[in-house]
């Protein structure tokens, strides 16, 4: 894609990002800090609200006492939880999602969704990312693919139960191989099938720009065609799925372009920090930017 560094960093390009409603991915972002005090430093870096993977990799079912500590951090620090991801195994890791894989992994993730969707509930959280997972060995795509949707139901109608949407992320074949979902295309495929399934009309696409444009998708192209059967847009830069102004992404471009097609939803900074506190890794977005209006 077309665009620069210093561009994409400059603070007149970023200055209209106030018509954005912003919130930091506190799986990728302030790691450097204990899961419960990352709510707080979320807010004194000036934002207001947060999304979060699945934070219990190895658990689909934890204590009662860890999910209301998270609670009460998310709470205390006064921010929104604006989006969660049901159980996806080892992530980051190895693995990119449980609910395609026969056996434990699509137990664990059954197991998972009224967790997931109750605990979301709980803090008005009204978006569930469900990770479809990697291709395994000895069964067919098309078993995996049945057994996808069956799941990808339950979680709908989970996630329709509380109000909320079920978000459906396609990821990049260089640094996800076995993870069969990495187009556009793809991604909203699923999101139709299931839709088509449970007649509830909530599945939508997440739009991460980050692993779109690592495939050498036509950015612009997808906004156009697919940003009204979106549902969460995410950010980093390319390469090195790093801060806005780290790689060559127009980032803000590619923002403005999603609000004129209509997106009015969350933009969630899922981006590496580098070598650096997180919350140096902001300096690209004018501080009274970050709290969503």
């Amino acid at each position: 894609m077309p665009g620069s560094a210093s561009a994409s960093a400059s603070g007149s390009e970023w200055g209209t990002a106030a018509e954005q409603r912003f919130d930091v991915n506190l799986s990728i972002l302030f790691t450097e800090l204990p899961l419960l005090q990352r709510p707080a430093a979320a807010a004194a870096a000036g934002f207001t609200a947060v999304e979060l993977w699945w934070p219990w990799v190895d658990s689909p079912v934890p204590e009662r006492t860890e999910l209301d500590a998270l609670k009460r951090a998310i709470e205390d620090a006064d921010v929104q939880l604006t989006g969660l991801n049901f159980y996806a195994g080892q992530l980051p890791g190895p693995d990119r999602g449980a609910l395609s894989i026969p056996g434990e992994e699509s137990e664990k993730f059954r197991a998972n969704v009224d967790v997931a969707a109750d605990f979301a509930q709980c803090l008005g959280c009204t978006a569930l990312n469900a990770l479809y997972g990697n291709r395994v060995d000895d069964v067919t795509p098309d078993e995996q693919d049945a057994l996808a949707l069956e799941n990808l139901v339950l979680a709908a109608r989970a996630a329709d139960r509380i109000g909320a949407i079920l978000l459906i992320e396609t990821l990049n074949r260089l640094e996800s191989p076995h993870y069969p979902l990495v187009t556009a295309s793809a991604g909203i495929g699923v999101v139709d099938m299931v839709n088509e399934a449970t007649g509830l009309g909530n599945a939508k696409f997440l739009m991460d720009l980050y692993h779109l444009s690592m495939n050498g998708e036509d950015l612009p192209s997808v906004i156009e065609r697919y940003a009204a059967n979106t549902g969460h847009v995410q950010i980093a830069d390319n390469p090195g799925r790093g801060a806005p102004g780290t790689g060559t992404l127009p980032l803000a471009d590619l923002l403005g372009r999603l609000r004129k097609a209509g997106y009015e939803g969350w933009v969630g900074l899922e981006y590496k920090p580098g070598d650096r506190p997180s919350t140096e890794s902001f300096a690209w977005l004018p501080p009274e930017a970050r709290a969503a209006r």
